[in-house]
């Protein structure tokens, strides 16, 4: 996929064109440097007029029929199946994931346009519960508008897809802003399934470039209906306070430093093999990775020797050789985050380095750390790297308090006990908790409330009669 029609230019109002500054940036791939393509560095006036484009059509958007707008997801969802290999091989390529993280990255993004194709003709609405007799009360499911979506590198396509789809489904118009070091599987990619299955102009705008042009002028621009921004926390907490001041509707979904409790009577080889997709799948560089493991020392020692034994064992390297479980990081800045923020300053503290905390170019060796104190980078920052810390407690209560205060998208509880993990679960605050496993592996969920509102219609049933206070001068109702 070296060549491809939208190479090195932007998709605005249904046509292919080069940036308004006409500067293109280099899409190289991860695991050799080597560049695969390129992409337009789009900047505010390229934004000004995507945004102008989706507001043009999406009043024409809204007003086709719902199994129309599915219609066109269904041919978005046949050309991505067309292209299903190239697509795996390019996000492996340009991501530095292992296969099966590309074939899960570009069946999830199908997926999620099948669903929102189906989930756009089920549901208009709701009959609602009238507050007197003889009245009838109806909401109905409408649009909100024109979405701006910001989306990053990790798994590019199906994060993209999870605003795109529904948003687009319920009768939306998107302006999507991919990351830049993954701007053709996470941008490029959705434009061209978008035109080949001839979505009107202006319905779904690509504006590829970096952060603080492109990124920072779609998230501040006033021309959105809602903002969705997929992210790190201290850029999520930017656009947040940007568009506090404004009052802007926005949708953040940020990073955590989830964590990973093994309690005393846990199955310490599958909580131990649980490990290795929780800390370790795609290098550790997801939003839902475990940062934190917290172990009952009465399985504690138990419990290293057998992540250990494991971590030793994976194979680091190019994925393309298909003899590998991890692949690079995704930048030399990822990579110095991880190895000189994190690893050195934890060991400096007093850690201890078990195995790893080296590497060769972007391949980091997956490390195990112990004796990880609370005060430390390793227990208090989200890793987004190959890196595995434990943290030793006495017991349940400890590891309960020592796993909340902090900010948390997923956590995992092991135990032999299922209402013991169940109840441990609901104590933890996080939006979501596994027990006897690690990260989610559902289907996408139903989307329509976070790209539609409601509006309510009152009816009246029975015959009007009104007090006569309301009369108006002439006597009438």
């Amino acid at each position: 996929m070296t060549s491809r029609p939208a190479d090195s230019r932007l998709y605005i109002d249904g046509a292919w064109r080069p940036s308004a500054s006409g500067q293109v940036g280099d899409v190289e791939e991860k695991a050799t440097g080597a560049r695969i393509g390129g992409y337009a560095l789009g900047d505010e006036r390229d934004v000004d007029e995507a945004v102008a484009a989706a507001r043009a059509a999406q009043p024409g958007w809204a007003a086709l029929a719902a199994p129309e707008r599915a219609s066109y997801l269904r041919k978005m969802a046949d050309y991505l199946r067309e292209h299903y290999e190239e697509l795996v091989t390019q996000s492996m390529r340009e991501t530095g994931g292992v296969r099966a993280k590309g074939e899960d990255e570009v069946s999830t993004g199908i997926r999620q346009l099948d669903i929102s194709a189906v989930q756009a003709t089920e549901n208009a609405g709701e009959i609602l519960p009238p507050y007197k007799a003889g009245k009838l009360s109806l909401s109905r499911v409408v649009p909100l508008g024109v979405i701006g979506v910001i989306t990053p590198w990790n798994y590019p396509l199906n994060l993209a897809m999870r605003a795109v789809a529904p948003g687009l489904a319920f009768g939306n118009t998107i302006v999507l802003k991919p990351a830049e070091l993954s701007p053709v599987i996470g941008g490029q990619v959705l434009a061209e399934a978008a035109d080949h299955a001839g979505l009107p102009p202006g319905v779904l705008n690509v504006v590829t470039g970096d952060g603080p042009s492109a990124g920072w002028a779609l998230a501040t621009h006033r021309g959105f209906d809602l903002v969705d921004f997929t992210g790190s926390r201290s850029v999520g907490l930017a656009i947040a306070a940007a568009a506090a001041a404004e009052l802007r509707p926005i949708r953040l979904e940020l990073g955590g430093d989830n964590a990973f409790l093994v309690l005393d009577d846990a199955d310490v080889e599958l909580a131990a093999s649980s490990a290795m997709i929780a800390s370790l799948e795609f290098q550790g560089q997801t939003c839902i990775s475990s940062s934190r493991h917290i172990v009952v020392r009465d399985v504690a020692e138990e419990y290293v020797a057998a992540v250990t034994r494991r971590v030793e064992a994976l194979r680091v390297g190019d994925p393309m050789s298909g003899e590998v479980e991890l692949g690079p990081l995704i930048s030399v800045a990822q990579r110095d985050r991880v190895h000189q923020r994190i690893v050195e300053p934890s060991v400096a503290m007093g850690a201890k380095l078990v195995t790893g905390g080296t590497y060769d170019g972007l391949f980091y060796r997956p490390t195990v750390l112990t004796g990880v104190t609370p005060e430390m980078p390793a227990f208090t920052e989200e890793i987004f790297g190959p890196v595995i810390p434990i943290t030793v407690v006495e017991d349940e209560e400890e590891a309960i308090a020592l796993t909340n205060g902090h900010p948390m998208l997923m956590n995992s509880v092991f135990t032999a006990d299922l209402m013991r993990g169940m109840r441990v679960a609901e104590l933890l605050q996080a939006g979501e908790v596994h027990v006897n496993d690690a990260h989610a592996r559902h289907g996408a969920e139903n989307q329509m409330p976070g790209f539609t509102r409601r509006q309510w219609i009152g009816v009246q049933r029975t015959p009007l009669t009104l007090p006569a206070w309301t009369a108006d001068p002439a006597g009438r109702a």
